[in-house]
């Protein structure tokens, strides 16, 4: 699906990977329905998108609130008129502890969010993306969602979660105007750990990772969407990872522990 003259809801769309594929499907031509919880970071949003401004709306919203998610869509098209795009982008990160010694509020706010986010979003939407000539729904994992990163066990379940929900929609909606992809991001410079209330680790000694910026993945992502491509990775490291555990998860999963294990102190 080209983007060009289309409509598209973007969440998480405050920062990060959510503003850039915002400001970046508004210099393709579509317009954006962009969702966030913070208010604040919606209007910076507004501020980046300059005289592009006139195709955008900005939508307050926890997309973990199903009620208010499910009143969205109408929202949407009394601005727009029509939806012919959702990027289920928002999504957060959890404390960085072993699994045992998480709260209980702790995990459950993440798969809120991380997947009950994506489902509601993507159930309330849907019915509107079945009636339009073509439309596109793209779901963000993580690399994360297929390799585990030490302190992340929940947030890495969540991912895979929307990984295999997305890989399922893909299959049945065949046969329908509506294509799906998968985004599987590697590290990125986004600022989820301040976002998600989560004080990040520092790298250690020969730890350190390329950071893929923002805005450099909104193009690597939407350049997929324009092909539907059923999948696709962000980032070299998640390239470079996908090989690895395909070839040998059990040795993949050794290799992150031992270069990551300093995410756990």
């Amino acid at each position: 699906m080209k983007v060009k003259g289309k409509v598209v809801v973007v969440t998480g769309a405050g920062s990060g990977l959510g503003q850039a594929l915002v400001l970046e499907l508004l210099r393709r031509g579509a317009r954006v329905a962009a969702v966030d919880l913070r208010p604040e970071a919606l209007e910076a949003t507004r501020t980046q998108a300059g005289a592009m401004v006139q195709g955008l709306s900005l939508h307050p919203l926890d997309v973990a609130d199903r009620s208010r998610v499910e009143a969205l869509p109408a929202q949407v098209e009394a601005f727009h008129g029509q939806v012919d795009g959702l990027i289920n982008n928002a999504g957060i990160i959890q404390p960085f502890k072993r699994l045992w010694e998480l709260d209980p509020p702790a995990i459950e706010r993440v798969m809120r969010v991380n997947f009950y986010g994506t489902l509601h979003m993507t159930l309330a939407f849907l019915p509107r993306l079945l009636a339009r000539p073509e439309a596109h729904l793209v779901n963000v994992s993580s690399m994360g969602g297929f390799l585990p990163v030490p302190g992340q066990t929940v947030y890495g379940a969540s991912k895979a979660a929307v990984k295999l929900l997305t890989e399922g929609l893909w299959a049945e909606l065949q046969g329908t105007p509506v294509r799906v992809t998968l985004a599987l991001p590697g590290a990125m410079r986004t600022g989820i750990a301040q976002h998600s209330g989560v004080e990040a680790p520092q790298a250690g000694e020969g730890a350190k990772i390329p950071l893929l910026e923002p805005d450099r993945a909104a193009k690597i992502l939407l350049d997929a969407v324009e092909r539907d491509a059923f999948r696709i990775l962000l980032g070299q490291d998640a390239r470079t990872m996908d090989l690895f555990y395909r070839l040998g998860p059990l040795w993949a999963t050794r290799l992150i522990q031992s270069r990551m294990r300093h995410l756990l102190g």
